[in-house]
């Protein structure tokens, strides 16, 4: 294995970032066949339930972005 990986080094940079892609894009292609853990199945109900509720809680995803680029941002 360590002499794929150091093939894999050998490679340049758009290879490798192309080759980081590839791969993201097959396991996203898979990703039904994982499991997901009850905990997480729990915690997605809880939100649901919470959003149920009261929609007024949840953000839009231009607020959530901006809350998280003004934290990073300090």
């Amino acid at each position: 294995m360590d002499q794929q990986i150091a093939a894999l080094m050998n490679l340049t940079l758009p290879e490798r970032i192309q080759l980081v892609e590839d791969l993201w894009d097959s396991i996203a292609a898979e990703s039904e066949s994982l499991p997901l853990p009850d905990w997480q199945k729990e915690e997605l109900a809880r939100r649901e339930a919470e959003y149920a509720r009261d929609p007024g809680l949840a953000s839009t995803w231009d607020e959530a972005k901006q809350r998280i680029l003004a934290r990073h941002a300090r």
